[in-house]
C-alpha cells in the first residue's frame, strides 16, 4: 500500500472518530503540577526496558520513574544511570532526581508512594510479580506473554479484576493504526464473510552446548530462575553480563518460555482476534507440528504449522512460512497487515523485505473505505504506554486490559502443548481445559519450585 493512501485512510478514520482520552509528552503542553505526577518503579532493566518501556514512559511528563529494581546488580545501576541521565538533560540539571535501586522488587511493593509498576523481567517472572503489584495496591505495565502457563494466567486475570487494578499489556500493536485499520475493516465486512486468517510467526535457531560458569557475584542467580528447576549457570542460559541491546539466552530455553510461539505470538494472535472478534474467548481445537532440536542448550521450537478452529467458522493457520503478519481471508477479498519495518528492539527476528508493507489488499479500494458513524469502531489509542498513563487517571480500561491478554496468551499456550504432544486437541474456552486429553490438561500449570511461584503467594 502507498504511504499516501495509507495516511489518507489513517487520516479519513482520524476524521470520523472521536479519540479517547491519550496523554501528550510534556513538550506541547509543558510539566504537569508535581501532585499530578504518577509514581512509577521499572522491574527489570534490561534491552525491552531500555529500548521501549522506559523510553516510551519517559516520553511522559506525567510519569516520574523513581526506582528501579533488577536481580543483577550491574543492569539495576544501568537503570538508574539510564533513568538519571535522562531527567537530567530534560531539566538541565546534574542532580534532578534520584532513583533508588533494589536487588529485590518485593521491597518497592511495600513503598506506599509508589503508584505503578512496569514490569519488564523474563517470562518467567511476569505473572508473580504482577500479581503481587496488583495485591500490594499498584497498577501495572506487564510486558507479554502475560503469563508462563494457563493457571497462572488465570490466576493474574482474576485477581486483577478483584482488586480493581488497571493493567496494561504490552502488545503494543494495537497502539500502530495499521492493525487497527485492518481489524475495523474486517469486523465491519469489508472483505466478506471473514473463513481463514493466516499468520506469519517465524521459529528459533538451535544453539551450541554450553559448560556451566560460576554464577557472577552481581547476579542472584537463585531467585532469578525463581519457580523454574534449578539448573546450572551458564552465560547463554540467563543474559549477556555485557550489554544490554542482544537477544537474551533465556528466550530460547523452554525452561523460562515457549519461544516465538509467545515471544511474537501474542502480539498477532492478539490482533488477529481484534479482527475476528473472538478477544473474550479462543479456540475450539488446535492442531499442530513443530521441529524442536536435538541436542544444545536452547530447545525452543524452530519451523512449525499450527492449525486453530474457532465456533464462528473461522480456522487461523500460523507457520513461518507465511510472511511475518496477519492475512485475513474472506468471502469477497483479503487484508494482510504488518508491522512494517519498525522493531521495538533492535534484535526484534523480522524481516523487512518479508514485511516490507505495513497494510495491504486484494483491491486497494477496501483499504479505502470509511467506516461510518453506525458501523463499529475500535479503541483508538496513538501511544501504548500513554494509554496506560491516562487510564490510570481515569481509570478506564485500557486498550490492553489482562483478559484480552490472556486469552491471547492462552492461544500461544495451548500452541505451544499441541507441538510438545504432536495431536489435534479439543479445548473448551470456557472451562480453559481440553476436553478429550488428560496429559494436555496436566500440561496446564507447572511444578514451582519453593519460594518461588505463583502457588506460594499469600492472597
Amino acid at each position: 500500500m502507498e504511504r499516501r493512501v495509507f495516511l489518507k485512510r489513517s487520516s479519513n478514520v482520524l476524521a470520523g472518530t472521536i479519540l479517547l482520552p491519550s496523554i501528550v509528552p510534556s513538550t506541547v503542553f509543558g510539566k504537569s503540577a508535581p501532585s499530578n505526577k504518577i509514581n512509577v518503579a521499572q522491574i527489570g532493566f534490561g534491552r525491552i526496558a531500555m529500548t521501549h518501556d522506559l523510553a516510551e514512559t519517559l516520553q511522559f511528563d506525567e510519569a516520574r520513574i523513581i526506582a528501579v529494581a533488577d536481580l543483577d546488580l550491574n543492569r539495576v545501576a544501568k537503570g538508574k544511570q539510564f533513568i538519571e541521565d535522562h531527567y537530567n538533560k530534560q531539566t538541565g540539571s546534574k542532580n534532578a532526581v534520584e532513583v533508588k535501586t533494589y536487588g529485590d522488587y518485593r521491597e518497592i511493593l511495600l513503598r506506599k508512594d509508589i503508584d505503578a509498576v512496569m514490569i519488564s523481567t523474563p517470562d518467567h517472572w511476569h505473572a508473580q510479580p504482577a500479581i503481587e503489584a496488583s495485591l500490594a495496591g499498584k497498577d501495572v505495565y506487564l510486558q507479554k506473554p502475560t503469563s508462563l502457563t494457563i493457571a497462572e494466567g488465570r490466576m493474574l486475570a482474576d485477581v486483577v479484576k478483584k482488586r480493581g487494578t488497571i493493567l496494561q499489556m504490552g502488545t503494543q500493536q494495537r497502539a500502530m493504526p495499521q492493525f487497527r485499520i485492518a481489524a475495523e475493516l474486517v469486523r465491519n465486512g469489508r472483505i466478506g464473510k471473514l473463513h481463514t486468517v493466516k499468520i506469519g510467526l517465524p521459529g528459533d535457531p538451535s544453539g551450541p552446548e554450553a559448560s556451566k560458569m560460576e554464577v557472577p557475584k552481581n547476579l542472584n542467580y537463585d531467585m532469578w530462575l525463581g519457580s523454574t528447576p534449578e539448573v546450572y549457570y551458564t552465560e547463554m542460559r540467563v543474559h549477556p553480563q555485557n550489554g544490554l541491546t542482544d537477544r537474551p539466552g533465556w528466550l530460547r530455553c523452554e525452561q523460562f518460555g515457549s519461544g516465538m510461539i509467545t515471544g511474537w505470538g501474542q502480539h498477532h494472535f492478539d490482533s488477529a482476534a481484534w479482527g475476528m472478534d473472538t478477544e473474550y474467548t479462543g479456540p475450539i481445537s488446535i492442531n499442530a507440528m513443530a521441529q524442536f532440536p536435538k541436542s544444545g542448550l536452547w530447545n525452543v521450537h524452530g519451523d512449525f504449522i499450527a492449525v486453530a478452529e474457532y465456533l464462528n467458522g473461522v480456522t487461523m493457520i500460523t507457520s513461518g512460512g507465511f510472511p511475518n503478519g496477519i492475512r485475513y481471508e474472506g468471502s469477497e477479498g483479503w487484508i494482510f497487515v504488518s508491522r512494517g519495518e519498525y522493531s521495538a528492539t533492535v534484535s526484534d527476528p523480522i524481516s523487512k523485505i518479508k514485511s516490507s508493507k505495513a497494510l495491504d489488499a486484494s483491491d486497494p479500494n477496501i483499504l479505502n473505505s470509511i467506516i461510518k458513524e453506525n458501523e463499529i469502531h475500535l479503541y483508538q489509542i496513538v501511544n501504548q504506554h500513554g494509554n496506560w498513563l491516562d487510564c490510570l487517571k481515569t481509570r478506564k480500561t485500557p486498550i490492553s486490559p489482562v483478559e484480552i491478554g490472556h486469552r491471547a496468551c492462552s492461544v500461544c499456550l495451548i500452541t505451544h502443548i499441541a507441538m510438545k504432544l504432536g495431536r489435534k486437541l479439543q479445548w473448551n474456552p470456557e472451562t480453559e481445559l481440553f476436553t478429550n486429553d488428560e496429559e494436555a490438561n496436566k500440561m496446564l500449570s507447572r511444578t514451582q519450585r519453593f519460594p518461588y511461584g505463583t502457588s506460594y503467594i499469600k492472597m
